[in-house]
């Protein structure tokens, strides 16, 4: 995320025709019925693409989908894969900003409920990061460490946050970015489908 408010966009030139076009005019000779090639090339000799689908270990996966959330996996060589809650977070203009992951932790801890929060690189981390529900009182939580793919924050939530997330309708994340240290970006976190999901993910990794 190397744009605090804009995703990145990429494009492909093509600079160059098929050589069998560059060395005619000619239109190919229509055949009366369009087919679809089983070696995915085209009638024009252009290849068309694959999809690529990576299932080896470590590779992620989407589970399913509960609400505005989904339980993404990642594979494991014992088959035991470890699955979270994940949701994108855009802004008002629906440019993807942050994204969080939820996951529950075993019984017993301070913490019912862990969660990694990623935010762009230009994020002033002094300020921290702050999450309230259905407008109550906000927490703070600090970053721990920023990567090539932005800053992260490794929050825990207690079992009243959890019960509130279950409970409530919508989270507000507030980030502020450096380059404006007087400004707050305002990310909605949906809690539509919490519930559901958080169960979900606490079954399949065994909590």
């Amino acid at each position: 995320m190397s744009d605090f408010l804009k995703t990145l966009g990429f494009a492909l030139l093509l600079g160059c025709a098929p050589m069998a076009m560059a060395q005619t005019n000619e239109a190919p000779a229509p055949t009366g019925t369009e087919q679809t090639p089983a070696d995915g090339v085209g009638s024009d000799g252009l290849a068309l693409g694959e999809e690529v689908v990576e299932e080896g270990v470590g590779s992620t996966y989407i589970a399913s989908e509960h609400g505005d959330w989904e339980m993404r996996c990642v594979r494991a060589a014992d088959g035991n894969d470890p699955c979270q809650l994940y949701q994108l977070l855009a802004d008002e203009q629906g440019n993807a900003v942050a994204e969080i992951s939820v996951f529950g932790l075993p019984a017993g801890q301070q913490a019912a409920a862990g969660a990694t929060v990623i935010t762009p690189l230009e994020t002033l981390l002094t300020a921290q990061l702050t999450l309230a529900v259905d407008g109550g009182a906000a927490k703070r939580y600090p970053y721990t460490f920023c990567a090539a793919t932005g800053c992260f924050a490794r929050i825990g939530f207690t079992g009243a946050d959890v019960a509130a997330f279950k409970a409530g309708a919508a989270a507000t994340m507030t980030l502020v970015p450096a380059a404006a240290p007087d400004e707050k970006v305002l990310l909605k976190v949906s809690l539509n489908g919490f519930t559901a999901g958080f169960d979900a993910v606490n079954t399949a990794n065994g909590n």
